[in-house]
């Protein structure tokens, strides 16, 4: 195999180890610097195992110039989405923005505070389409979205609550600034994590696991990581992710849809039909369609 770590094989992370930090059974994710097309597909892409991969983005322009001065003096004058904890709430914010603020303002926020103030899915290639000249897009998959280029932004301590992607789409996720640790779990651990019907969210915090209200705990098997700056982390289609930033900083997402029909369909399901009813339903009654799910999240087991 084509693995090019720097002791030339892959780091493989021990499945079945409880982390020190977490009562869970978590792994290791496989690490490497560097690895061919066809064994990305054969050992990571196909089966859905996550990676990470060391220097994938090593030559890329962003690593070096995306500082927070970069932002704050070229493009602080931007008006942008942020987000707290309420986008996970029933009511008025659920699914939705907190408040529009000059970019300038929200970096300084990132950099001097703690506050969970997040900033994500914001598509560069949209608003700062010139950005995209500093990433250079890897030929590991094919169909990766030159359109859709997300970035996402977190103060030290911000965390991204569990959820999978609700397009169903294959990920490659690289930190420009700052770590953070990351904890993935297949698509059908989402019994295991009591995922709210209608929705693609698990509300439990698999930081400090509670058993007891959500049993289903007892049998998670997952993965945890700690991605360091110029890191990339391919999380697979339909895999739960929680992100907690360690530092203050910023990420980019590269895309490629899923190459199934049948997670095709699922994407198409979640965004047409999933969705729109989860969000109607909240303007039609907020907290009892809130407690209605939950009820339904804790009745799994």
């Amino acid at each position: 195999m084509s693995f090019l770590p720097d002791n030339g094989l892959v780091e493989s992370g021990l499945v079945g180890l409880k982390h020190p930090m977490s009562e869970l059974e978590l792994a290791d994710i496989d690490k490497v610097s560097l690895i061919a097309q066809k064994d990305f597909s054969a050992s990571y892409y196909k089966p859905l195992r996550p990676l990470v991969i060391k220097d994938l983005a090593k030559s890329w322009p962003a690593l070096e110039k995306w500082t927070p001065d970069f932002f704050r003096e070229k493009y602080g004058h931007k008006q942008v989405k942020v987000y707290d904890e309420s986008f996970v709430t029933a009511g008025k914010h659920y699914m939705n923005k907190l408040k529009t603020i000059p970019l300038s303002e929200y970096i300084n926020t990132v950099m001097t505070t703690s506050t969970n103030l997040r900033m994500f899915l914001y598509n560069i290639k949209s608003e700062i389409p010139e950005l995209v000249d500093d990433i250079i897009f890897p030929s590991l998959v094919d169909g990766l979205s030159r359109n859709f280029v997300f970035m996402f932004f977190g103060c030290k301590g911000s965390v991204t609550q569990m959820h999978f992607d609700i397009d169903m789409s294959h990920v490659f996720h690289t930190a420009i600034y700052g770590k953070k640790t990351v904890y993935l779990f297949p698509y059908e651990q989402g019994r295991n994590l009591h995922r709210y019907p209608f929705t693609c969210r698990s509300y439990v915090d698999v930081e400090r696991p509670d058993f007891e209200r959500f049993p289903g705990l007892k049998n998670l098997k997952g993965y945890q990581i700690v991605l360091e700056p110029g890191e990339t982390l391919y999380i697979p289609s339909g895999y739960w992710h929680h992100i907690v930033y360690d530092e203050p900083g910023y990420s980019v997402s590269l895309r490629c849809t899923n190459h199934t029909w049948q997670g095709k369909l699922l994407g198409f399901y979640n965004l047409l039909i999933m969705s729109p009813i989860d969000r109607l339903m909240n303007i039609i009654s907020p907290q009892g369609w809130f407690d209605w799910k939950e009820q339904q999240a804790l009745k799994i087991y």
